[in-house]
This record gives structure tokens, C-alpha cells and sequence, in this order.
């Protein structure tokens, strides 16, 4: 049985209200769910995936703007519906409530994540010594260390440190870094992040 697109209002229509979905279709969604939860079904997976995919591309343009970033909302949305289904509860409301709430906890924490990248590009205007002079890739010169910038450097873990030489020092961008260190593009923004919070503590009162 499969569930007709043709019931769920279309165009500007808000997310927040429920679907207009038979008793039977709504049984079908909770089956699908279930299908999942405890047989890993592939085939239901893709039946909820189609069902909701126009959905959340529909949201995610309107609430992240672009096609691009709703396609990421979309794939993450559903992957935590896979890796999620057993914690659904029939009990507590519908299996639309249910993944509509977790589309929009992930609408959350990327909107989180625009906000911090750009914290991260406003951040470049903490090394003006750093780019007005032409400083190697890994050898500082001596006005850097008579600053105290390499000094406060070098107290950061291995991994941070790395990433920081890199973007501010090799001048190297963070798709770049992530090819050369063999790791997740996210892991060096997450190093970096971290690392510049800490060199903003140690260099606030300069």
C-alpha cells in the first residue's frame, strides 16, 4: 500500500499542521517504522523517504535558503530516521509528529553551524601581525615569537595545532587541510573552532 502525496496540502502550506492522511495511511507510516526498527527494511525505508522528501526540501529552502543546504537537511533528517526508529513511540502521537520533529532539530543545529562558520570568518582579524608579514609555513619569526602568539600556540594539543599552522600560517584553506591531515572537512572546523575559543582567552588581555 502506498500513501497518496495528493492528501498533503501543497505550496506555502506550514509544516506545523498535520498532514490530511487516512486512518489507514497513518497505520501505514507506523508499519513502515516498525519495518525498520526491527528488520532494518530497505524498501519501507524508501517508501517514508519519498513521502517526506518534497516536504523537507520545501521547508529547508524556506528556512535555510538554499536547495543545496535543504538537500543536506533532507539526508540528515532521514538518516536519523533510520538510525532512530526503534525510539518511536506508538503511544505518545503520529509517526508525522515524530520525524517532522527531527527534521527540525537538525534545521537547529545547522543554522547553529552557519552561525559559527561565520564567527570562524570574522575571526581572521585576530592575526593583522600574522598577515602583514611573510611568514613561512612552519618556522616563525622572531617579532612572532617576541608577540607571544607562538608561545600560546604550542600549548594547544597536537591536533589543534595543526590546523592553525595550516589555515593561518601555510595559508592552506580548510578543504585543503582535511586533504593533506586525511581527515573530515568538519573536523577541522571543529579543531579550528575550538582552537581559536582558546587563543582568544589567552590573547584577550593584549
Amino acid at each position: 500500500m502506498q500513501i497518496q502525496q495528493s492528501h498533503v496540502p501543497q505550496g506555502s502550506a506550514s509544516l506545523t499542521r498535520k498532514p490530511k492522511m487516512s486512518p489507514e495511511e497513518s497505520q501505514q507510516l507506523k508499519n513502515w517504522l516498525t519495518d525498520i526498527a526491527v528488520d532494518r527494511d530497505r524498501q519501507a525505508f524508501a517508501q517514508i523517504f519519498k513521502w517526506f522528501a518534497p516536504k523537507i526540501i520545501r521547508f529547508g529552502i524556506k528556512q535555510l535558503g538554499s536547495e543545496a543546504a535543504a538537500n543536506e537537511l533532507l539526508q540528515d533528517t532521514m538518516s536519523n530516521v533510520w538510525r532512530k526508529s526503534h525510539l518511536f513511540d506508538f503511544d505518545k502521537g503520529a509517526a508525522t509528529t515524530w520525524i517532522y520533529t527531527i527534521m527540525r532539530n537538525v534545521s537547529f543545529d545547522m543554522l547553529r553551524k552557519i552561525r559559527s562558520q561565520r564567527e570562524d570568518y570574522l575571526s581572521d582579524d585576530m592575526w593583522p601581525i600574522v598577515e602583514a608579514q611573510n611568514v613561512q609555513e612552519v618556522e616563525f619569526a622572531d617579532h612572532l615569537m617576541q608577540s607571544h602568539i607562538a608561545q600560546y600556540i604550542e600549548l594547544l594539543p597536537q591536533a589543534q595545532q595543526q590546523v592553525i599552522r595550516g589555515v593561518y600560517f601555510q595559508e592552506l584553506s580548510q578543504e585543503q587541510l582535511a586533504e593533506q591531515l586525511n581527515i573530515p572537512l568538519g573536523t577541522v572546523k571543529s579543531r579550528l573552532r575550538l582552537a581559536l575559543n582558546k587563543l582568544k582567552e589567552q590573547l584577550g588581555e593584549l
